[in-house]
């Protein structure tokens, strides 16, 4: 499991001119063979990839049955803002499986963009399951029990029921090694706990085919439609727009992972579980394999602000 010397310095955030916190971290970075090109910490740290994870369960239903057009597929995948369109697309996936939202599971919250939760709060609406950022997925699974089925109760998050039983086998096969730890996620779902270097290859598996046909349209509908895997202006969002054929997820608590094509990838975890430090850390992985640009740069930066201004930024120390 993790432990602090897992851990080294990943970033640094500075303030009018001074540095102020160092973020902690672990780095890894696969070559095209899928050998280690670069690590700082320990890649082998066993972390929660959170929601990272959601490609690869959406790998399991895919396997499973699950038939969704790309743009909902991509949805499956995603930690969305809960924009209008976010909404429908998840109420969509809902309905082929003659369901509606009072059949998710999920932890019900307000939007993740900031403009979408303040119309809910004008219209003196409240925190619903389906606005959560992991709807999709949520939807996603209900769908493919409904296929399958199987319950589709509340029993549907349970680690043994069949649908979670064959997403921890797929993440165990893509990871290419067992789960050493099954918690449970923000959204209620299970949330497994494998090492970093599992996380990359997960990721690499789907990317460079490894995953089957299934690897392949989860792939194809995230790099289509990365607008559903995050939003506007999320640096998700930015990453798969900007870096041709890059499959990317950001995790809760510090973590985000990628890969592309040619069986490059990569993964971190900010030690702290703080996500200020994880762009800047992924830009400068992506820069090691020469894919970064200035104009990426300033999409994803992460200004430090003082009295409404911008007064610094956190930058990279590695690689």
């Amino acid at each position: 499991m993790s432990t602090p010397d897992a851990y080294v310095p990943v970033a640094i955030t500075s303030r009018s001119g001074v540095d102020e916190s160092v973020h902690f971290g672990a780095v890894v970075v696969l070559g095209p063979s899928g050998d280690v090109e670069y690590a700082a910490g320990d890649p082998h740290v066993a972390i929660y990839p959170r929601s990272s994870n959601k490609p690869m369960q959406a790998v399991a239903m895919v396997r499973a049955g699950l038939r969704l057009d790309p743009d909902l597929l991509a949805l499956v995948c995603a930690s969305h803002d809960g924009t209008p369109a976010h909404l429908a697309a998840a109420r969509r996936i809902l309905a082929v499986a003659g369901l509606d939202d009072t059949a998710l599971g999920n932890t019900p919250s307000f939007p993740l963009d900031e403009a979408s939760m303040h119309q809910v709060l004008r219209e003196g609406g409240g925190r619903t399951a389906l606005q959560m950022n992991c709807s999709g997925k949520h939807a996603g699974m209900l769908a493919t029990c409904v296929c399958n089925g199987w319950a589709h109760d509340a029993s549907y998050l349970d680690a043994d029921h069949p649908l979670q039983r064959r997403i921890t086998d797929t993440i165990e096969e893509l990871s290419g090694e067992p789960s050493v730890h099954i918690g449970i996620d923000g959204c209620g779902a299970p949330a497994h706990v494998y090492s970093l270097l599992g996380l990359a290859r997960a990721f690499r598996a789907i990317a460079a085919g490894g995953a089957g046909a299934a690897g392949d349209e989860v792939a194809a509908a995230m790099t289509q439609h990365p607008e559903m895997v995050g939003g506007e202006g999320r640096d998700v969002t930015a990453f798969m727009r900007h870096v041709p054929g890059f499959v990317a997820k950001d995790g809760a608590d510090g973590v985000f992972a990628g890969a592309l094509p040619d069986g490059r990838a990569i993964a971190l975890k900010v030690a702290d579980g703080g996500d200020r430090a994880r762009p800047p850390v992924m830009l400068a992985a992506l820069a090691h394999l020469g894919l970064a640009s200035p104009e990426l740069a300033e999409l994803v930066a992460e200004p430090i602000r003082g009295h409404g201004r911008v007064v610094g930024y956190v930058r990279a120390l590695v690689p």
